[in-house]
């Protein structure tokens, strides 16, 4: 088994907020992150992929297809949005970057051939804080 990461950058606003809750309530949970005029992030995802090399291209996958898959059904829909309001596949759920690994996920594994699977979908929030998903 051969794994292979493809590394991405997008930027994107959000804010955690429950609308069942109060707004102190929400502050006390989530601090700056629940402020009314949102807050931004420089996101790194990394995907990675596992499968068996090919013998007659020695490769898992063709990293630039692998690099539009990802811009296709994710950066397109991710880079430079709100993710509360223009993401469609965020919508109703905590923007939270647990559950934005979890979609991001989603989003991609269907359109992978079957040769390969999606291992890991790493979703960096900060230099110090991180998600690591691995469809279960």
């Amino acid at each position: 088994m051969v794994y292979l990461t493809r590394l991405e950058h997008f930027n994107a606003a959000h804010k955690l907020y429950n609308p069942n809750w109060t707004p102190e309530k929400n502050e006390a949970m989530f601090g700056k992150c629940a402020n009314e005029n949102w807050h931004g992030h420089n996101y790194d995802l990394f995907v990675t992929i596992k499968g068996q090399v090919n013998e007659d291209t020695g490769f898992l996958f063709d990293v630039k297809k692998l690099s539009e898959l990802i811009k296709v059904h994710v950066l397109e829909k991710l880079d430079h949005k709100n993710l509360n309001i223009d993401v469609d596949f965020m919508r109703g759920k905590m923007c939270s970057t647990e559950n934005l690994a979890k979609a991001i996920w989603e989003q991609l594994a269907p359109h992978l051939p079957e040769e390969v699977k999606l291992h890991c979908i790493k979703l960096y929030e900060t230099a110090r804080i991180y998600v690591e998903y691995f469809g279960e």
